[in-house]
Order: structure tokens, then sequence, then C-alpha cells
């Protein structure tokens, strides 16, 4: 019997592959298809301490391998979430990581605060949303905002803390460095690439947040080299995705140096994307004659 099973920042995973936030949402729709227990863990839609209606549509546009949303974190709220949507996953014996977003430092630390009281296993922390006390600018764009609100975080959280990394920066490793440095247990990349498309016959955006962030297998490459220069400068672990949509995608990630890989956009192509990739990774390791997954992970050959 293989082992699938890993270990990220204390957290015991029976595989290594986990649902990405905002592709899975509360996991109700695909549960109807298969047992959601099936993945590693799931990392639930992004949640806010207040509710958010999120951005007008259109929303969301496919352009070349892969697609663009412009979503705005449209969710419940996090007391609705742990009253309403927890309880139900709990139940079906997936483990539950919770992505927490915020516009200030205080809304980061106020649902961090409630979830960390919660039965969920981790925290993940979106540091790609804008700080409105900043002018605008994402606390993941530099090693010292993106520091401060992961101790700020660090602070009230009880539970391993995740910090989900974005690509739009000119060197991720620092930000990972400062995140590490800050009281992160493991760091999760990439998150989407800043990116837009046009409506050339109305010349108009396509979306109508004029700009959004794009995934799917376009971004794989940035993704895979991210993940290797942040594994290498790291002591703690690292979560992988972008353009995950194949069980030989996944142990590229691993490969390059993660512990644990997230599938995203590949839920919305296929329902049944999860199983899946799955078992085209327990495939992989047949054939190459791994018994154990975690033999993948920081195994990339350079000479």
């Amino acid at each position: 019997m293989k082992n699938m099973s890993v270990e990220l920042c204390g957290v015991k995973l029976k595989s290594p592959l986990i649902a990405a936030s905002g592709t899975f949402g509360f996991g109700r729709e695909y549960d109807e298809f298969y047992n959601i227990s099936a993945w590693g863990a799931i990392s639930v839609k992004g949640l806010t301490d207040e509710p958010r209606v999120g951005n007008p549509p259109p929303r969301i546009a496919e352009t070349a391998s892969g697609i663009l949303n412009s979503v705005g974190l449209q969710n419940p709220g996090v007391d609705a979430f742990i009253r309403d949507e927890l309880p139900r996953l709990v139940a079906t014996g997936v483990t539950v990581i919770a992505n927490v977003a915020g516009s200030t430092v205080e809304s980061y630390t106020e649902a961090a605060r409630k979830l960390s009281d919660s039965p969920v296993a981790m925290i993940e922390l979106n540091i790609s949303c804008p700080n409105v006390r900043q002018g605008g600018a994402q606390f993941g764009a530099s090693p010292e905002e993106a520091a401060r609100v992961t101790s700020a975080v660090r602070g009230v959280c009880s539970r391993p803390l995740m910090v989900k990394l974005s690509p739009n920066v000119t060197d991720i490793t620092a930000i990972a460095r400062a995140v590490q440095d800050a009281g992160a247990d493991a760091v999760s990349l990439i998150n989407t690439v800043a990116g837009m498309a046009i409506d050339a016959r109305a010349r108009r955006p396509a979306l109508a947040n004029i700009t959004g962030g794009l995934s799917g297998p376009a971004i794989k490459p940035v993704a895979l080299r991210m993940v290797w220069q942040t594994a290498k400068c790291l002591r703690i672990p690292v979560a992988g995705m972008g353009g995950v949509m194949t069980g030989t995608d996944a142990a590229e990630f691993m490969i390059a140096g993660a512990t644990a890989v997230m599938a995203g956009t590949a839920n919305i192509t296929d329902v049944m994307a999860g199983p899946r990739i799955l078992r085209e990774l327990e495939e992989f390791l047949d054939e190459n004659g791994i018994e154990d997954v975690n033999e993948l992970t920081g195994s990339l050959i350079l000479n």
C-alpha cells in the first residue's frame, strides 16, 4: 500500500491534494457528485469578518488556457459560515482550511480570532487584498506589510497559520521570508496573476471591474518557478498551486518543493477533478515505483 498522507504544519492530511479557495465554494455543489472527504483538505471560499456582495457582473471571463475572475470576495461573513456551513463540512469528515481576507489589519484579526474558536483545522491568510489605510496597496505587496498583518493574526490565532502569497510582486522570496519570520507556519502560492481581457468588437473590458486574476494552465510555469524559489529559502512547508489540472501537474509541484498541492480552476472545468487528479497522482507513483508520496517533495534534479 502506498502512503498518500502528508503532514502540513502539524495537520495530517490523507493526501497532499487540497481544493483551492475560491473555486470550491463551501463544498455543497461538489458533495452532490462525490464525497468531498476524498480531498486531503478543502480551503473554503475567502471569508471576511462582515458579509460581502462582491463585484458587479460580468466577473468571470474565459481566456486562452485559463480564466480571469473578479468576483470580489462575495461571502456570507465569518459568523454565518461558522453557523451555517462549518457544521455540515465537519460532518463530511473533510479537513477544513478557512481562507481569511480583509481590508484592514483589524478585520483580518477579528475574522481569524472567531475562526480560531471553531473546528477549522487551519487558517489560510489571503494577503492579496487591498489595504484601505495604505492607499489600496495589497498587504502582500511588500515584506513589511505582509509581516505586519501576519504578526497581528498570529497573535490571535490558535490554529496553524498558512499565508497565501501573491505573484504580483518583484521578489516573492522576500515576502515569503518576511511572513515566516512573522510567525507563519506555512505558505501557499501562487494566488492569481493580475490581468485583463478586452471584447474587441465592443471595445470594452470583458470584466466589469476591468482587471482580474488569471488562473488555470496558463500560469503553471510561473507558479512552478515561484514554488521552487520559495521552497529553497524557507524552513516552513509550502503548498503549491497554479494550473494544477492533472496528477502529473501535482507531482511537478511536489518535485519543485511543495509538501501539498492545491487544485482550483480544474474544479470549474471538471466537477470530478479532485478524485481524478488524486487517482492520476497514485498512478504516477505506481509508474515510477514510488511507495510514499512524500518522496516527491523537493526531489528536483538539477544536474
